[in-house]
């Protein structure tokens, strides 16, 4: 039986001892990972936009984990100060993160900003995620074999990185902006992990994919359109094609914990052409691994957040 095959939450090792940061963990794939990880013993950091959900995320998680170790703090990854405030406060009450899961987004939205100017989709799925991790580069340097892993979409395959209109500004399509977020999580996983191995780092950049799982993500974008259409295609579709949300977070629980995962791995749904199924390494666009622009993407991240990266 390939190594593969059926990996399901029974052999997610155990993680005693660990410390895990989930972004956007109030609902979707990162309940269901905080769940699980809390499951196999994991100090789980839920980082969440709104408190009230994650109160009530904890809470639920209690009740089927009554020893879950869990800390909830406020995060808004479309606020740059929000962002900073969340990792010093991180920085300030834990001594280490083990796996940094970068998983919370937004998917193809109207047109809006972030706070501080940025296309929504770009600014939240991927300068905010590359902010934070920046933040929290100290910490995770500082953690023996830690993880970084940030969650795409198979939707990155028609994606490219527009730098002439990162924002939007003259030409914006819901889905291609969306897919160029994706595109631009793949870009920065593949690139941190350069850097990472340059710098003699004991911590690995990984990467993965949900396949299309049945989440309300799908649903934010109808209902900002207010069209009825679109939502009742939503909900047809993740009836007949989707796979649950805890299938799909598997992937991203694979790259963080499973002792076989290893830097620049990509890891997504086996079966049916990628959307659904057991976590297997999976194959990225030829686009994904473009070093050039992964370099310019990177800079261009750094002067736009304001976050550099040191990695001594």
């Amino acid at each position: 039986m390939n190594h593969y095959d059926s990996w399901i939450a029974r052999h997610i090792p155990q993680c005693d001892g660990k410390t895990i940061l989930i972004t956007g963990a109030s609902s979707g794939l990162g309940f269901e990972a905080a769940q699980l990880l809390a499951g196999r013993g994991a100090t789980v950091i839920m980082a969440v936009r709104d408190r009230a959900k994650g109160d009530a995320a904890a809470s639920l998680i209690r009740t089927a984990v009554p020893d879950a170790q869990l800390h909830l703090s406020t995060l808004d990854l479309a606020d740059l100060a929000s962002i900073g405030r969340f990792a010093e406060d991180i920085r300030d009450s834990h001594d280490r993160v083990d796996a940094l899961i970068n998983n919370a987004g937004v998917m193809a939205i109207p047109r809006r900003l972030t706070t501080d100017g940025f296309e929504m989709q770009f600014g939240t799925n991927h300068l905010g995620h590359f902010a934070l991790t920046g933040l929290l580069l100290p910490l995770l340097l500082h953690t023996p074999h830690a993880r970084v892993v940030t969650v795409s979409s198979g939707v990155h395959m028609v994606g490219r990185i527009d730098f002439a209109d990162l924002q939007g500004q003259r030409s914006y399509s819901d889905w291609r902006a969306y897919a160029q977020s994706k595109l631009a999580n793949l870009l920065f996983a593949y690139e941190l992990q350069r850097k990472l191995a340059a710098a003699g780092a004991g911590a690995i950049s990984l990467a993965a994919h949900p396949g299309y799982a049945a989440t309300n993500l799908q649903m934010v974008g109808p209902e900002m359109y207010r069209s009825r259409m679109r939502r009742a295609a939503m909900v047809a579709s993740n009836r007949i094609v989707a796979q649950s949300a805890a299938m799909g977070a598997l992937p991203e629980i694979y790259a963080a914990t499973a002792p076989s995962a290893q830097g620049a791995d990509f890891y997504g749904p086996g079966g049916l052409f990628g959307t659904r199924g057991f976590p297997r390494k999976v194959r990225s666009s030829p686009a994904s691994h473009d070093q050039a622009v992964a370099a310019r993407l990177w800079q261009v991240s750094e002067e736009l957040t304001g976050v550099t990266y040191r990695f001594a």
